[in-house]
């Protein structure tokens, strides 16, 4: 399930934002049920691109703090 501040990858392209599949951002609201809007940011912190998603366009990531 997703929620907000969770870091996801995008399984669309959308290029109408110049955004292709893969590119990471983090979930800043959840605009209704399913949909969600994603900002993606650059290593120098600078928003480069707000958009919505539906869930099932987007993948949830998951980072581990050790080794299994």
């Amino acid at each position: 399930m997703l929620q907000e501040l969770d870091t996801v990858a995008t399984l669309i392209d959308r290029p109408d934002l110049g955004l292709i599949a893969g590119e990471v951002g983090a979930i800043t609201t959840r605009l209704a049920e399913g949909v969600f809007e994603v900002e993606f940011v650059d290593a120098n912190g600078h928003t480069y691109a707000t958009a919505s998603f539906r869930a099932e366009e987007l993948l949830k990531l998951h980072h581990r703090a050790h080794a299994a």
